[in-house]
């Protein structure tokens, strides 16, 4: 890879290995992630897309393997380094995780009260901008009780952005959405990157929706990358694994059946449980 090209890689993961218990998540995982791109992971349920997340961001620690962050060694950082690189970035639960006992307006300028000294004048002008960027200002009074899923997420978004990180990470973002919030959500997505010039890392079993608005995709499964590229060239792939994913085929390498004995072995045993 030339100097150039090294300069464009904003994440940096090599030779992952990484394991709970005697479950392999990831087995030689190596990735790039490029600065300025929506770069989705993605695979079946299980493959450790939100575990990646939290080993980018020092969340876990792997086996084995290097992982780089804006030429940060994301290992080798203390606490407060940690704290420092963290701050650079922003996160989309699964679950949104607004809190619960503050209102719209309160929860996105949280991570501004945190961790600067803003004055409240220009605390308010910067939560009030960033609610407008995800359509919400006008519901800056309303308390998350009050707002319908999709609000909520793009509550959380605004809230990941408060701080405009340098990347933006988003775990399921489009778990449990209706059409609309769906592609109003997806839509936010790209144009947030664009706008701001962040980089974000989106994982997400949402094939279609992901596929529509990445640069780049990985798929994941096993522990490992079965394909890789442009919608384009994952499109062209074939391979039954990447197919089945793809395509939603109830058939193939990713069987419906987690490992166990013969049914009729197992109705046979004498024991409730094994």
């Amino acid at each position: 890879m030339s100097v150039e090209s090294d300069r464009d890689v904003l994440v940096r993961i090599r030779g992952l290995h990484f394991r709970r218990g005697p479950r392999v998540i990831f087995d030689d995982l190596s990735l790039d992630i490029l600065r300025g791109s929506v770069t989705a992971v993605m695979g079946p349920s299980g493959t450790g897309k939100t575990t990646l997340l939290k080993l980018i961001t020092g969340q876990l620690r792997p086996d084995a393997g290097s992982i780089e962050v804006d030429g940060e060694d994301v290992l080798r950082l203390d606490k407060a380094g940690l704290y420092r690189l963290r701050r650079r970035m922003g996160m989309l639960f699964q679950s949104g995780a607004l809190l619960t006992d503050l209102d719209v307006f309160e929860n996105v300028a949280y991570p501004l009260r945190e961790h600067t000294d803003l004055n409240e004048s220009m605390l308010r002008k910067l939560v009030l901008l960033k609610l407008e960027a995800v359509g919400l200002r006008g519901a800056r009074d309303l308390m998350p009780s009050q707002l319908s899923g999709g609000m909520a997420r793009r509550v959380a978004l605004a809230r990941a952005i408060a701080l405009d990180p340098m990347m933006i990470l988003y775990d399921e973002p489009f778990t449990g959405q209706d059409p609309i919030s769906l592609g109003m959500l997806v839509s936010l997505v790209r144009q947030l990157n664009d706008a701001a010039g962040m980089t974000s890392i989106l994982v997400s079993h949402d094939v279609q929706e992901t596929a529509s608005i990445a640069d780049y995709l990985y798929i994941l499964s096993q522990g490992r990358i079965i394909a890789q590229g442009t919608r384009e060239q994952i499109e062209g792939d074939d391979s039954e694994p990447v197919r089945q994913f793809m395509d939603g085929l109830p058939d193939g390498p990713v069987h419906f059946h987690y490992p166990a004995s013969p049914l009729d072995e197992d109705l046979r045993s004498p024991g409730r449980r094994r």
